[in-house]
């Protein structure tokens, strides 16, 4: 038997087989049955006339939407600085950063629990506030480096061929820089939007008991209610591959544009 270099696959296709397509299908078979295995649409007609259902998912998107816009607004300055500076320590600076991903999750959202408690007391009279925070400081370096990573390996000499055309540095940074670093932006953003929607632990520990995706989910299958929460999952997966199509078609146009530019 000669050997081929397709015989490298089988062990990547045995594994997507086994860990991708079969619980996919368990999942649509789940969402599109009911108790007695006869098909039926009446758990995707029954997410979207709940109002609890619809409900979270519009909190959700809203922690999630919230949640993304901070990160953008404080990580874009400080990627933007260090990427741009002539600190010779800049590289510790983006390492103290990323840090904290390497501390266990429970033990950075216990110790900001404790420091939130510290300031606001009670932690239930701001539910959503602190939602956000805790989810901000918990993907805040997701978005960092995505950006951080664009903005240092811009090239230069468009920034010169700017000036020398007359662009001052405002100018040069909202007609070069900033479109050129979208690519990095829109990373950061897909890397942060999509787990805050399911990142229920967050709200645990910080005491929000309002109910998002990954709670919600969890909530059916606790209740042994396969059926509705496959279709609850289905529908966030059909969200995501949506958003994902979203992000990386204007990920391609932004490279593009820059190729051209």
């Amino acid at each position: 038997m000669r050997f081929s270099r397709k015989n490298l696959g089988i062990p990547y296709m045995l594994f997507l087989i086994l860990f991708v397509i079969a619980p996919l299908a368990v999942l649509f078979y789940y969402a599109f049955t009911n108790g007695s295995g006869q098909f039926t649409l009446m758990n995707f007609i029954g997410f979207f006339t709940n109002p609890n259902t619809v409900g979270t998912l519009f909190y959700s998107l809203a922690i999630a939407a919230v949640t993304t816009i901070v990160c953008v607004l404080l990580a874009y300055p400080l990627a933007y600085i260090l990427a741009t500076s002539h600190f010779r320590a800049k590289s510790v600076v983006v390492m103290i950063f990323v840090m904290p991903m390497w501390i266990n999750f429970s033990l950075r959202i216990t110790a900001l629990k404790e420091v939130l408690t510290f300031l606001e007391g009670n932690l239930a009279m701001h539910p959503f506030l602190n939602a956000v925070i805790g989810m901000s400081y918990d993907f805040l370096p997701f978005m960092i480096l995505p950006i951080y990573t664009t903005i240092s390996r811009l090239d230069r000499s468009l920034l010169e061929a700017a000036a020398d055309l007359g662009a001052d540095e405002k100018t040069a940074f909202w007609k070069v820089t900033l479109p050129l670093s979208m690519p990095g932006v829109i990373s950061g953003i897909s890397m942060v939007f999509l787990p805050a929607m399911t990142n229920y632990v967050v709200l645990d520990m910080l005491y929000n008991s309002t109910y998002i995706m990954g709670s919600l989910i969890g909530s059916y299958f606790s209740a042994y209610n396969w059926h509705g929460g496959s279709m609850i999952a289905l529908i966030l997966l059909a969200f995501i591959c949506l958003f994902t199509l979203l992000t990386g078609t204007g990920e391609d146009d932004h490279r593009r544009g820059g190729s051209v530019l």
